[in-house]
C-alpha cells in the first residue's frame, strides 16, 4: 500500500518522530487528570503548538492528541459519544500543521489502549475492540490523519484487535508496545514474541517496535531483540527522556538533551528506522536528535556495553527473553513515579 509514511521511508534511512504529548501538555496547563482530547475543541490553539513544536524541531511525522480517544477511554471522562468528533479535530489540526510545514510531514494518528480486560480473564471481546478501534479509526482517518499509530500496548489481544479495526477502516498502521515490566510488557510479550506476532496478522503493520517502558538503555535493548529475529519490517524506537523522578511534587524525566541526542544514534545503528521520543521528551531533546541523526550514516549495532557506558544501566538483568544478562553492577532498580 502506498502512502505518505512507506513514501518518506523510501527516501530517508531514518525519520524521526516527535516527542511526549502528555508532557507538553502539562507544561500548557493541562492539569493531572483531565482529558487531553478534550483540548482539541476546546483548546486547539494548545494542540496546534504541541504538533508545530515538533515539526519545528525537524520531526518526520507527529502523532496526533488522540492517545485516549476510544469510547472506553473517554468514558471515564462522560466524553463517550464524542469519539468521532475529537478524534477527528485532533487529525484536522495535525493536518493543517503539516500542509503548513513546506515539507512532508506524516501525521499519525494516536491510538492507545482501551484499559479493558479481555476474555477470558476479563469480560471485553475481540469484537468489542475491534469495533471501538474501527469507531477511532474513522475519525482520524476523516480528519487526514496519514498512518494510524497504536502505542503502549501491553496485550497481543488487544494488538490483534486493533489490527482488524484498523483494515476495516482501510488504514495503514504502526504498532508498538510498552515493554517496561523487565523487559517484557505488563502482559508477558518479549521483543521476539513481538516480532513474531506481526508477522502472523492478517493485515500487519508498516513498522512496529517499542515506546515509552523505562529508560533509554532499555529500549534499545528490545530494539536489538527486534534484530535479532530477523524482521525485514521498519522498527521503531520511541523512548523516555530518562528515567522519571518524582520531584517537588510533579513527575521529572533525567533525560538530557544530549543524552536523548546519543540515544538517538544509538537506536539508529540499533537497527530503527523510526526514532523519537516519549514521556519527557520536549522540542529540545528532538532538536538534538534531529542534529544527531543528520549527521552521520547508520554504524554498528552498539553492545550492551555501550548502550549502558553511553546512557546509563539497564532497570532489569535481561531482556525479558532469557537470552542475555548486564553484569550485576550495571543494574538499578526501577523507579516508580
Amino acid at each position: 500500500m502506498t502512502n505518505a509514511l512507506t513514501r518518506l521511508l523510501t527516501t530517508k534511512d531514518t525519520l524521526l518522530a516527535d516527542g511526549a504529548t502528555g508532557t507538553n501538555l502539562f507544561a500548557m496547563g493541562l492539569q493531572s487528570g483531565d482529558a487531553p482530547e478534550l483540548w482539541n475543541a476546546d483548546a486547539p490553539e494548545k494542540i496546534t503548538a504541541l504538533y508545530q513544536g515538533a515539526v519545528d524541531a525537524g520531526s518526520d511525522l507527529f502523532l496526533t492528541n488522540t492517545f485516549g480517544g476510544t469510547a472506553a477511554r473517554l468514558k471515564l471522562h462522560e466524553a463517550q459519544n464524542r469519539v468521532g468528533e475529537l478524534n477527528r479535530l485532533g487529525a484536522e489540526i495535525g493536518r493543517e500543521v503539516a500542509d503548513k510545514s513546506g515539507r512532508e510531514v506524516v501525521v499519525a494518528g494516536s491510538v492507545g489502549p482501551t484499559g479493558e480486560i479481555f476474555e477470558p480473564v476479563g469480560t471485553f471481546s475481540h469484537a468489542e475492540a475491534v469495533e471501538m478501534f474501527h469507531e477511532q479509526a474513522d475519525a482520524l482517518k476523516a480528519g487526514g490523519a496519514d498512518v494510524l499509530w497504536l502505542e503502549t500496548i501491553s496485550a497481543p489481544e488487544e494488538f490483534r484487535a486493533a489490527a482488524d479495526g484498523f483494515a476495516l477502516a482501510d488504514m495503514p498502521w504502526c504498532g508498538t508496545m510498552s515493554f517496561d515490566t523487565a523487559g517484557r510488557t505488563m502482559m508477558g510479550v518479549t521483543s521476539s514474541d513481538l516480532a513474531q506476532l506481526v508477522e502472523t496478522l492478517p493485515n500487519p503493520p508498516i513498522a512496529f517496535g517499542a515506546n515509552c517502558g523505562t529508560g533509554a538503555s532499555d529500549i534499545l535493548r528490545t530494539v536489538l531483540g527486534f534484530v535479532a529475529q530477523g524482521t525485514e519490517r521498519p522498527i521503531i524506537s520511541k523512548g523516555n527522556a530518562g528515567i522519571p523522578k518524582y520531584v517537588d511534587g510533579h513527575i521529572h524525566y533525567d533525560g538530557t538533551p544530549e543524552l536523548m541526542g546519543q540515544y538517538a544514534g544509538m537506536a539508529r545503528d540499533a537497527g530503527a528506522r523510526i526514532v523519537g521520543g516519549c514521556c519527557g521528551t520536549m522540542p529540545e531533546h528532538l532538536r538534538h536528535m534531529r542534529a544527531i541523526l543528520d549527521q552521520g550514516t547508520r554504524g554498528a549495532p552498539p553492545t550492551l556495553d555501550q548502550i549502558t557506558a553511553a546512557l546509563g544501566p539497564f532497570t532489569s538483568a535481561s531482556d525479558g527473553t532469557g537470552d542475555e544478562a548486564v553484569p550485576e553492577r550495571r543494574m538499578r532498580r526501577r523507579r516508580r513515579a
